[in-house]
Order: C-alpha cells, then sequence, then structure tokens
C-alpha cells in the first residue's frame, strides 16, 4: 500500500504533518480539523547574499599550523586555526522558511468526526476529508505541487448544499514589507536579509460559483461549490522580478481546470515515481492501521515487510519531491524547513550528509533527480578555485565541509572537529564518475569534468609529503576527537584516514575520465599518477580496528556517529568481502566497537551503518539497522530524525535497502548479497546498476529465482550470485532473462 494515512490531525505538529513538493516549492499540510494550515518552502528563500569569506590571514599561516601538527603541538596549532583558517566571517548563511497559509472555514468544521488524511506516494496528492459533526456535511481538500506551473493547488469540495466559504491568508511573521491584493490575488514580498535579495509569495483563488473579494491580508470566498487555491513563490536568486514570476505561475495555473491539472501533475510524478517497484510481502490485514501505529508496532518480534515497501515508496518521493528539474539540491531537510534560522542552517553539508541525500538516485533509477547536485557543483567551482588560491595558494578547487545557496566554499563555522577539513569538494568529485559509469551518458561526464580535474589540481599542490607518503595537512576525521599518549585530546591531524581514501577513489575516477575523455595534457596526468601512487594505504590497528587517524590513537568518543575510516567500505568499493577479507573483518570490528558504545544514535548515521553491513554482506545486521532506525529516529510522519529532522537519514536507509539487494560494483554485479531472513520472498523491479542497465529480480524462499536485465547501453558485465559467476554481452535495448 503506496500510501501515508492518519486519523488524527497533526494538531500544530511539524513532525507529523506531510509533506509535498516540486524540487522548488515545498509545503508540510497538517491536516488540521478545523482551521488548516500549510508551511511552505521555496528552495531558494536564505538570508543574506553571496559574500566572499576567504581568510586572507590563511595563505601566511599554513606552514605555521603544519608544523605544530607534525610536531605534536595540537593545542597550539587548534588555537592557531581559529583564527587564521577560519571563514571571515565565520558562517554562511541559512535556508528559511517561506511562511505560512491559513484557512479558515467561516464557522463551519467546529465539531467533526470521521476525520482522515493521506499521502498517496503513487500520485504525489495529499488528500484529508472530515465529517461536520452537526451537519453531517462532509468536506475534502487535494493538494499537490505541480511541477510544470510550479504552483501549489489545494482544491476544496464539500457536499454542503450552500456551498464552501473560505477565508485564507500568507503570513511571514514580521519578516515581509508589503502585501497588495486583488479579488482573486493576494501578493506577499520582502527583503531576504542583507544586500539586495527579496522574495515574492503569491496565492490566488479560482472558484466555481459563488463570491470572492480581498480584504485587508486575506482572500474570502463564499458559497461556492469548489474552490482551489494556488500558491507560489520566487526570489531574486532566478528572478529579477520575483512579483511578475510569481503572477505570471498563477495566471498560467488558474487558466487549467482542476482536473486538468491533476492529471497533468499525476502523469509528469509517475514518470519518476513507476520506474522501480519494490513488493515485500506481508500481512495485508496490517493495511487498516494507519501509518502511526504501525511505525509503533514494528520490531523483530512484529514484522511488516508493507511498512518496509511504503517506507522505501516514501524516500523516493521525497527525493522526487526535493530534487527534480533546475531546483537546488536537497538540503539537510530536503525543501522543508519552518524556522527563520534553521537547524545546522539546513544548508548542504558536504561530509556526508549531502552526498547520503543522493545516495539512492542511481539504484533507484533516480539518476536525473541528481543533476541538480552536479548543477550546484558548477556554481560553486569557481568559488572553490578563489578559495584554493587566496588561502592555501594552490591550484585548482577546494570546498570544506559546508555549503549554500550561492556555492560557497571557504571554512564553516569555527568547530575544529569539522571546520578544517579540505575534502568535502572531493567526495563530491567522486559522483561524477558513479553517475558516469550507472548511465554511460558521456556528454555529462565531459561537462563535470572541468570539477574533477580541479579537485586534483588542487591536491598535487596541497598534499605535503611526510615519510614517503603524501598526506592532507592539516585535516580532521569528521567530527571526531581523538586522545593522545599524555592523555590529552585532539582534533587536527595529518593523513587522516578517510581523507586518503577520498583520495584514492578521487584519482582513480580522474584517471579513468581523463583517458576516456583523451586529456592532452600529458604531463599534468602523469603527475596525478605519480601522486596517487604515494597516497596512504589503508591500516590496521591495535584493537584489530580501521585505524581512523595516522596513528592509533583511541576515540573520545568511542561510539561517534561518524564512521569516516570506513569511507572505503561505503560509499566505495575499496573494502570487499571478496576481494580484501582482512579489510572487511577490520571493518566489522571497527562497527561491533562503535556500536558497542551507543553509535548509530543519529538517523543518518544508523541509516550509514545500514549501508556498511549490506556491503559486508550481513543482511541480519542490516536488517537489525532498519528496525533500530524505525524505532529510534523515525518521527511519526516517517521522517528521519537526527534529533532534529534530517532528510538524510530517509535516502540513506532507502539506499542501504537496495544494496541489500543488489551491489554493482566496477567488476561485477551481485545480486541478493545482503537479503535478511525476514525477506524470504519478494521482487524489485527497475533497480539500477552500472552500464545503464536496470534488473527486475525476484526471489523465492531465500533464494534467486529469475532476473531480468534491461540494457540502455551496449555493454560487457560480469553477473554474481553467491558462488557464481556469469559473464554476459548486451546490446542497447536488449531484454535477457538470466538464472542462476
Amino acid at each position: 500500500m503506496s500510501q501515508l494515512f492518519y486519523y488524527t490531525p497533526a494538531n500544530g505538529d511539524w513532525n507529523k504533518a506531510l509533506p509535498i513538493g516540486n524540487g522548488k516549492l515545498g509545503a508540510m499540510i497538517f491536516g488540521e480539523e478545523h482551521e488548516e494550515h500549510f508551511q511552505l518552502n521555496e528552495d531558494s528563500v536564505w538570508f543574506g547574499t553571496k559574500r566572499n569569506r576567504n581568510n586572507a590571514d590563511a595563505r601566511k599561516n599554513l606552514e605555521k599550523i603544519r608544523e605544530l601538527i607534525l610536531n605534536g603541538k595540537i593545542s597550539e596549532a587548534e588555537n592557531l586555526c581559529k583564527y587564521a583558517l577560519s571563514g571571515t566571517p565565520q558562517s554562511q548563511h541559512s535556508y528559511q522558511t517561506l511562511g505560512d497559509v491559513y484557512f479558515d472555514f467561516c464557522g463551519v468544521r467546529k465539531k467533526t468526526k470521521d476525520f482522515k488524511r493521506t499521502l498517496d506516494l503513487s500520485t504525489a496528492i495529499h488528500t484529508s476529508k472530515v465529517t461536520d459533526a452537526d451537519t453531517g456535511f462532509s468536506y475534502e481538500i487535494e493538494t499537490f505541487a505541480d511541477f510544470d506551473t510550479n504552483c501549489i493547488a489545494a482544491h476544496f469540495t464539500s457536499t454542503n448544499p450552500d456551498g464552501l466559504s473560505l477565508a485564507a491568508s500568507l503570513q511571514r511573521g514580521s519578516f515581509y514589507e508589503a502585501t497588495t491584493h486583488t479579488d482573486d490575488t493576494l501578493l506577499i514580498s520582502g527583503r531576504l536579509g542583507g544586500g539586495d535579495e527579496s522574495f515574492c509569495a503569491g496565492m490566488r483563488f479560482v472558484i466555481s460559483d459563488g463570491a470572492q473579494t480581498g480584504m485587508g491580508e486575506h482572500l474570502l470566498a463564499e458559497h461556492s461549490s469548489s474552490i482551489t487555491v494556488l500558491l507560489t513563490a520566487a526570489t531574486t536568486f532566478r528572478h529579477k522580478n520575483p512579483e511578475e514570476a510569481v503572477k505570471e505561475s498563477l495566471k498560467k495555473a488558474a487558466f487549467i481546470p482542476y482536473e486538468k491539472l491533476k492529471e497533468k501533475h499525476v502523469k509528469e510524478y509517475r514518470s519518476y515515481f513507476d520506474r522501480m517497484h519494490l513488493s515485500l510481502p506481508y500481512d495485508s490485514s496490517l493495511d487498516a492501521l494507519p501509518t502511526d501505529e504501525r511505525l509503533a508496532r514494528i520490531d523483530k518480534e512484529h514484522p511488516d515487510n508493507g511498512l518496509i515497501n511504503t517506507y522505501f515508496d516514501f524516500g523516493r518521493y521525497l527525493l522526487i519531491s526535493s530534487s527534480r528539474g533546475d531546483c537546488l539540491p536537497a538540503n539537510l531537510q530536503g525543501i522543508w524547513n519552518d524556522s527563520l534560522s534553521a537547524p545546522w542552517g539546513s544548508k548542504f553539508t558536504i561530509n556526508i550528509n549531502t552526498e547520503m541525500n543522493y545516495w539512492p538516485a542511481l539504484s533507484c533509477r533516480l539518476a536525473d533527480c541528481e543533476k541538480p547536485l552536479f548543477t550546484h557543483m558548477l556554481r560553486m567551482l569557481e568559488n572553490g578555485k578563489q578559495t584554493a588560491k587566496e588561502m592555501y595558494d594552490c591550484r585548482g578547487f577546494v570546498a570544506h565541509h559546508n555549503t549554500d545557496l550561492w556555492g560557497d566554499t571557504a571554512p564553516q563555522d569555527i568547530y575544529i572537529p569539522a571546520t578544517y577539513w579540505v575534502m568535502g569538494g572531493a567526495w563530491l568529485a567522486t559522483h561524477i564518475w558513479n553517475y558516469y559509469s550507472y548511465t554511460k551518458d558521456l556528454d555529462f561526464l565531459k561537462e563535470m569534468y572541468p570539477f574533477l580535474r580541479e579537485c586534483v589540481a588542487f591536491f598535487m599542490d596541497f598534499l605535503i609529503e611526510v615519510n614517503g607518503e603524501l598526506v592532507t595537512c592539516p585535516s580532521v576525521s569528521p567530527e571526531n576527537t581523538y586522545i593522545m599518549k599524555d592523555g590529552t585530546q585532539g582534533r587536527l591531524s595529518y593523513g587522516v584516514t578517510m581523507d586518503n581514501e577520498i583520495l584514492h577513489e578521487l584519482f582513480d575516477h580522474f584517471e579513468k575520465s581523463s583517458t576516456l575523455l583523451q586529456e592532452t595534457d600529458i604531463d599534468f596526468c602523469q603527475r596525478a599518477k605519480e601522486t596517487a601512487k604515494k597516497l596512504p594505504k589503508i591500516k590496521i590497528g591495535k584493537h584489530g580496528q580501521i585505524m581512523e587517524w595516522m596513528k592509533d590513537y583511541d576515540e573520545a568518543e568511542p561510539g561517534h556517529r561518524h564512521i569516516s575510516h570506513l569511507w572505503a567500505l561505503h560509499p566505495a568499493f575499496q573494502i570487499t568481502p571478496d576481494n580484501t577479507p582482512d579489510l572487511c573483518d577490520a571493518a566489522k570490528i571497527t562497527l561491533q566497537r562503535r556500536l558497542s558504545k551507543g553509535g548509530g544514535h543519529t538517523g543518518w548515521s544508523r541509516a550509514w551503518i545500514m549501508n556498511m553491513y549490506a556491503r559486508l554482506w550481513d543482511g541480519e545486521n542490516a536488517y537489525k539497522q532498519l528496525l533500530l532506525l524505525f524505532s529510534n529516529s523515525t518521527l511519526p510522519n516517517l521522517f528521519d530524525t537526527h534529533p532534529p529532522f534530517q532528510i538524510d537519514g530517509n535516502f540513506g536507509s532507502i539506499a542501504a535497502i537496495a544494496e541489500m539487494l543488489l551491489q554493482s560494483r566496477e567488476d561485477k554485479t551481485i545480486f541478493l548479497p545482503a537479503l535478511p531472513s525476514a525477506w524470504q520472498n519478494g521482487f524489485v523491479e527497475g533497480i539500477c546498476g552500472r552500464e545503464n542497465i536496470c534488473y527486475d529480480i525476484r526471489w523465492n524462499k531465500g533464494v534467486l529465482s529469475d532476473v531480468t536485465l534491461h540494457a540502455g547501453s551496449d555493454t560487457s558485465i560480469t553477473l554474481s550470485y553467491k558462488d557464481k559467476e556469469k559473464r554476459l554481452t548486451l546490446q542497447e535495448g536488449e531484454t535477457l532473462s538470466v538464472s542462476f
């Protein structure tokens, strides 16, 4: 059952409201009984304007900081970093709520019964229904975020023969400056902090009959058989005149009959959603329970594969709704944020969170939903080249652990365990080759190649040689702290394990890309190869664990949420059970040590652990982590919680479910590598692997029964199931069934 439903309203609780979105616009629908409330977002509503935050004192202090680190004077190095390597000003700007729309039903629905609200994931339509207990008349609201018109449409109907009466207002607290209205349209507008950035939000009534007027800060309709409320917004980030853009969108949507608008919306949305289907058999009697009750009961003793099916669909729904077309990438909260000063600024946090948002895009057949991320990476490119030059006197491109609406690349905050980390851009760059290897889109690779090349150029200049190896310095293992021999704690280091793993991947991807695209600068390519040869290898420590730092330190927080030194296990494939068994054993110990001390206590961390167990081919532990995610880190509306809400855990966990069923490596594609005993039977259609191949996979009693391949390109590929392998050659458009 591909829907969320509830028999109770949100009652003002944002974590119980339900999300809709079209990439640019988002709304949280509260589904209240008496007065409806939508909280609104537009993806470019950020405080402030673009700034140059590069610290002018960084270059002249970099060598001193390195000297202090290499001589073990960590406290002194950290103190100097605060002043010399922090951004100026120290923080990037925050994503903000657009505001709220409130609907007053003008005296009806004071006493209600038979309330129900539903989010249909197959159509992306929210529906709320309620009956007036005194009159017996029913009231229904259908709401969706239309992509083509860039409007949210809410359609109000009732069985009341006198029709509907409705009053609606757009509000943004004290953070707007002007309100204008006609009989059918209301606009609010204002500045977005410093600079010249501004916004406009608009609402329009389309009534079937009756009367309507604008009055003060409200639109009012009386005795209408149906009322369609259209909502949209725009900012100067995309439009010289946001007000004209808003009026045009509202006009475009208003001239389309509601049923036609809904039909077009559903068709466009389903062109994404219907590409894939997961079916885990379950007790269908559970479908009678509302979503919050199913979430509360699921555990090892009360399995509910139906809820897992729904949760998987919900994750895909969220990605489609927050990242398609020419919108911005999904941020820490996707596009759904009710604050003017959001948690962590609701930015693009690139020391895992933004990357995790896009882990399911390729495997779940939503590659085009990752395009907004790549567009933003290109937006960052010139900024990152400026940061590299001004702060580090290096060629190329660098970004730290956060970026914002304008693609800021300077260090964020003064938080030593995270701020002074130069790998954010490099991690993003690894998404380029992965996207190409799944889609075989050579034009895309050509477009993104400059980003990849500039990342490599930066590290060829930035790395320093220590004991015959090229290492980052300064750096941190995000966002962790180690204990030195004398008992003091440190954060800054050199040659951090995660850095080395990312760099191995970066340089490998560059070599493949430069060869494929016939890079003409032979000297540059040769130096890149020589640099890659001198990168440190993964080391095993005294506990049998993967070492997190160059020295075998213990962690100050053994159950830390970041497990950065297992980046080679996931998202990379540098550690695999069949190719590197010793490192796999060390990875298992690393996970056990983290979890035994309370690790996985944030939703996104639990999702990452799920992926890691899937890569270790340990389906039982991956499934266990999923159940813990449900019980500890999932809100009533199925949003993931850090706490508070962060969307990365939703995306990371559905990526892990896909990894449990299919793992697509450069050398081979593996079927059902981490199938838990709770999923004895099932099928998945449209799951994707490298070489532009989609798969339909069925299994029965825990055994693979049928595989069908759909080739999007000419290719050769190795397929693997348990101890059997097959080598196949396919042509574009070919469909082939395979058995093992």
